[in-house]
């Protein structure tokens, strides 16, 4: 088998209907905030991956805390090259139940 060329977006390298982060938020207890482009967002928690090699830098909570959001890759990444699939964060969160959709409208409005 293998991946169909014709189903990812050239500019980007990602399959057309991936889900896209636009915007991220760390806080010290290793929690990280995302809102996706169709609306999603929510926290995951991030603190049991300490342990696994590439992210042992984060035991430096600042170095954690230095996220940002790819633009091109719509996902979050950090200094030494460490980024987290926005697909696997976004399944995160709705089996979490934490994510909530935003339909625009504002509570009490």
């Amino acid at each position: 088998m293998g991946l169909n060329p014709s189903r990812f977006d050239r500019a980007s390298g990602r399959q057309p209907g991936m889900h896209r982060v636009t915007e991220c938020k760390a806080s010290p207890d290793y929690r990280l905030w995302l809102k996706f482009a169709d609306g999603l967002e929510g926290c995951v928690f991030l603190g049991d991956l300490l342990e696994v090699g590439a992210f042992s830098a984060w035991r430096d909570v600042e170095q954690f805390c230095r996220v940002a959001v790819d633009r091109k890759a719509a996902t979050v990444v950090w200094d030494g090259g460490i980024r987290l699939d926005p697909d696997i964060l976004y399944q995160d969160l709705l089996s979490s139940g934490k994510g909530i959709q935003f339909s625009g409208a504002l509570p009490g409005g």
